[in-house]
């Protein structure tokens, strides 16, 4: 292996914290390439032959056809990234001796477990045409997600993020951007028949941050409603990667009034409320807005809450050894909406919302257990083992 440093910016934030921002400090980024004798250190090779291998790597094989579930499928459009999670778990980032290469994004964690729970699924993103970039593309491949909606970048590397839990329970973050692939995809290459083809299309608020992408999210989201296709967003706050909190507040807003179904953590709700009591109803009912079919709140290891027109409650979650929470609330995002594109009736028998919310907590609960999100991310069997022991 050969060691290849380029210049990046990087900030670090600590979740819980008070909500300000870090400064930015001068790094490295780290990439590694195969060396061979006589290989020159150039980026990868664009040429029409590389392209061509690229092509066929990153679609599905025969095991990745979604005929059979066309009717069901959930497309996810954002980020995919390799997430470097610490071999040691209660440590910073700068106390960890060694990272663990994952890959990761919410919105590719969410595709690909709903895919690992037996549903159709595809990604819409973008990746550096490197070797992390060839690796994610085939991660959604072997995972049987579609990815006819994924897009290479010769110009931009593959995002990274060091993320880790702390023993005193705060996330730490430390991204590589400077601009990573995924920030520069474009509308142009956004391949809308496969958003029309959606039951739901599920999206986060990082895609929001700057254009191109920006511009293109707007329109991929807008195709998505135009067509009928049901509008889950997960704002999925990340401080670092926003100029100010105040853009990162109005800039998650901005598209608020526009989802279907909102899935928001705790602190998420206190940053957006700016420092009111997220345990509160009346403080969540006030992000409620007219055309929202379904706000879930998620609490960690505590479970979560549900509010519609009609309804709300709490469920409690699945009680586990936490390991790594990268990702936990992603799957859990993969495992409502799982069920919801099979069945959007759900929402409106509240018996049968908790039920689902049940399976959902279990898919977060099982992804702690192990480190790295993708990795981590259940099957439906495990999901069903789990709930099973649980109330044995």
């Amino acid at each position: 292996m050969a060691l290849y440093l380029s210049p990046f910016h990087f900030t670090s934030l600590s979740s819980k914290s008070d909500y300000s921002l870090p400064s930015k400090f001068p790094g490295a980024a780290v990439f590694f390439r195969r060396e061979f004798p006589g290989a020159s250190v150039s980026p990868p090779s664009t040429d029409s032959g590389r392209r061509c291998i690229l092509k066929d790597r990153a679609q599905p094989g025969n095991n990745g056809s979604f005929e059979a579930s066309e009717s069901s499928l959930v497309v996810c459009f954002g980020e995919m990234l390799i997430d470097f999670v610490p071999t040691t778990s209660g440590l910073s980032l700068a106390e960890a001796p060694a990272f663990k290469k994952a890959p990761g994004g919410a919105p590719a964690n969410v595709a690909v477990g709903i895919a690992r729970l037996g549903g159709a699924s595809a990604f819409i993103g973008k990746v550096g045409e490197d070797e992390f970039g060839y690796m994610l593309a085939d991660i959604l491949k072997e995972n049987n997600v579609n990815s006819e909606g994924m897009r290479f970048d010769p110009g931009a590397r593959t995002a990274l993020a060091f993320v880790t839990l702390r023993k005193d329970g705060e996330r730490e973050f430390m991204f590589y951007r400077n601009p990573s692939a995924d920030m520069l995809l474009q509308e142009s290459e956004i391949d809308f028949e496969l958003i029309r083809k959606a039951k739901i299309f599920h999206y986060g608020s990082i895609s929001l941050i700057t254009e191109p992408c920006k511009s293109a999210h707007i329109a991929a989201a807008n195709a998505a409603r135009d067509a009928g296709v049901l509008l889950s967003y997960d704002p999925n706050l990340r401080l670092p990667l926003w100029p100010s909190a105040e853009s990162a507040r109005e800039g998650i807003l901005s598209i608020w009034d526009t989802a279907d179904i909102i899935k928001i953590s705790e602190e998420e709700i206190s940053f957006l409320t700016q420092g009111e009591d997220p345990y509160d109803d009346n403080v969540v009912r006030k992000l409620y807005h007219q055309n929202l079919k379904l706000l879930l709140v998620t609490e960690g290891a505590e479970g979560c809450r549900y509010y519609t027109k009609e309804f709300s409650g709490r469920i409690e979650g699945l009680k586990v050894e936490a390991v790594d929470t990268t990702g936990a609330g992603d799957a859990f995002v993969a495992g409502m909406l799982s069920q919801l594109a099979s069945d959007m009736n759900l929402i409106q028998e509240e018996d049968r919302l908790r039920d689902a919310l049940r399976f959902a907590n279990a898919c977060g609960a099982l992804t702690v257990t192990e480190r790295g999100a993708i990795p981590a991310l259940p099957t439906r069997e495990a999901v069903l083992n789990a709930m099973l022991k649980s109330v044995a």
